[in-house]
């Protein structure tokens, strides 16, 4: 289980450095994009992940977010989905760091310990999770999985023609979702061989829920609120698949009341301590004045 442990570690943190990286690409990208009158995003733009796969930045970013997901499976092969899912939402941990190391971002005293709570969350989780639950998941359920990602996509081209926050919101919260089927949809693959992949249907969920996450919270950065967005998608990444693995697949703590007390507070403590650092999603310079609610700073993305 030790191992699990330092392959989740080592999921945030390819993924938070992953995310600076892309933010430079998704504003390059975004230039030109077009708007209404009111200065909003025109629909959802389908095109930017094709336009984002011409620059370097990008494929370096999507190198080092493989290796970020490679070490997501390895922790989610002995871990149960809450803690995994709780770990990669400390990627944003990484991401304030980061920015503030390298970026002159300004970190106030509560966002410092933010970032303790977070890793005091994720450590209790880490003390008292179970080993991963031993429920087999159906080609039925496989199923509901891609048919979930099908929904999200009608969801997410029909939030993209609202406006304001509430398409921000909404947008966000597809995303979340979508990378939440991600968790859920690698958590219950049946081997990592190339034959066995293709004849899986979550192999094919992982891909596709992918792509509609980053899709639409690039969307939703593309003109909206970055807490916002990045609020609601922690918090739809990160509850949903933790419901689904203890309710459909068995995950659970350790033995006894403790250790199943420690594993909510340590959910709660890391996710509530993540969105307090939610403005760190998008590391443009937020360290620069007004950059935090600059509609035109770099969108981020979140796996």
């Amino acid at each position: 289980m030790l191992i699990s442990l330092i392959a989740g570690i080592v999921a945030a943190l390819c993924y938070g450095v992953a995310t600076v990286i892309q933010a430079i690409a998704v504003r390059e990208a975004a230039r030109g994009r077009a708007r209404h009158a009111d200065g909003g995003p025109d629909g959802v733009d389908a095109g930017l992940l094709i336009r984002m796969l011409r620059q370097w930045r990008f494929t370096v970013s999507l190198v080092i977010d493989l290796l970020g997901f490679g070490a997501q499976l390895v922790a989610l092969h002995r871990l149960p989905l809450f803690v995994v899912q709780a770990m990669v939402a400390a990627e944003l941990a990484v991401i304030a760091v980061l920015a503030s190391m390298v970026m002159n971002a300004r970190m106030r005293v509560r966002e410092w310990l933010a970032v303790g709570g977070v890793i005091a969350g994720v450590a209790s989780l880490g003390l008292s999770a179970g080993a991963e639950g031993a429920t087999a998941a159906g080609t039925s359920f496989k199923a509901a999985l891609l048919i979930a990602v099908g929904i999200l996509a009608v969801a997410g081209f029909a939030a993209g023609r609202l406006r304001g926050v509430t398409r921000t919101l909404l947008l966000g919260a597809v995303a979340g979702l979508g990378y939440g089927v991600v968790g859920v949809a690698a958590r219950v693959l049946t081997g990592f061989a190339p034959l066995s992949l293709a004849r899986d249907p979550a192999a094919y969920a992982v891909v596709a829920a992918a792509v509609v996450a980053f899709t639409f919270y690039t969307s939703a950065l593309d003109g909206g609120d970055v807490t916002v967005t990045t609020a609601a998608i922690v918090l739809t990444e990160t509850l949903p698949p933790a419901v689904i693995g203890v309710l459909f697949l068995g995950d659970t703590t350790r033995p006894g009341i403790a250790p199943a007390a420690a594993a909510g507070v340590g959910f709660i403590l890391a996710v509530s301590c993540a969105l307090l650092l939610a403005r760190f999603g998008e590391p443009g310079e937020p360290g620069e004045p007004g950059e935090p609610g600059d509609h035109e700073a770099s969108p981020a993305v979140l796996p």
